[in-house]
């Protein structure tokens, strides 16, 4: 059993945050999907997967990335556990896919949704898409956006029985969901992105569409705030447009 200092801080974070939401053993288990043998392992200090702390910070609400690090130096932290389940695959509350089954959405996309702070204007900026190895899943990030502090990373969540996808980004038990249709011959996702956004002293729930379009290269891709003077403006108004007409995503209002 590890008990060095960065690993005892780690489970001194999962510990409190299971007393604090009034959580047992068993209901830890039972929300992270996975064996009660596994939690108790883990909190022993023994060696679990990523795949494993990863779905625990997840419903304890805790820095995923922080934790790992803490763990970071674990001579067996990324040792499969006994129970663990054969193949790479995401798991089954993701939607069980495997990475010959989404290859597909594999690459970079340029990213476009109305700005929220300049009424008119839209907003265009890169997402990767990849494959993570250590907790197999789709992972997305967010770059070339002007607002660098509200960038995004997250998993993507594909039910096998559903023509939509979901990018999720959960820190802290704060969620942005991404709710869009599944890749299409042209490289397109389009629908309805529902986050927070600041408005002077206070942060509002927002919802607006978007698309996802697949881009080889980024040479000459106007990216950043576009008013409607700008050249790129009209590809990506018409974008959205399209998203709203062809009835990927609907807004309702009273």
């Amino acid at each position: 059993m590890r008990t060095d200092h960065k690993l005892s801080g780690s489970l001194h974070l999962i510990k409190t945050a299971m007393i604090e939401k009034k959580m047992t053993q068993a209901e830890l288990a039972d929300a992270a999907d996975c064996h009660e043998k596994t939690i108790q392992n883990l909190l022993s200090g023994r060696a679990v997967r990523d795949q494993t702390l990863f779905d625990v910070c997840m419903v304890l609400g805790l820095d995923f990335d922080r934790v790992k690090r803490a763990w970071a130096g674990s001579e067996a932290r990324d040792a499969p556990e006994a129970d663990a389940p054969e193949g790479r695959a995401a798991p089954v509350y993701m939607g069980a896919y495997t990475r010959a089954g989404v290859d597909h959405y594999i690459g970079s996309y340029l990213t476009v949704r109305p700005s929220f702070s300049a009424p008119g204007s839209v907003m265009a900026y890169r997402t990767d898409i990849t494959w993570d190895e250590e907790w197999p899943s789709l992972l997305f990030q967010e770059r070339d956006r002007p607002d660098k502090p509200y960038l995004h990373r997250g998993r993507l969540y594909i039910p096998a029985s559903s023509m939509y996808v979901h990018l999720v980004s959960l820190t802290k038990g704060a969620m942005r969901m991404v709710l869009v249709s599944q890749l299409d011959p042209t490289g397109h996702m389009r629908g309805i992105i529902t986050t927070l956004n600041k408005q002077r002293a206070a942060f509002v729930p927002v919802s607006t569409p978007i698309v996802y379009a697949k881009q080889d290269d980024f040479t000459g891709v106007a990216l950043g705030e576009l008013a409607a003077g700008h050249p790129g403006y009209h590809g990506c108004k018409q974008l959205l447009d399209e998203t709203l007409e062809q009835g990927y995503a609907r807004l309702i209002g009273l």
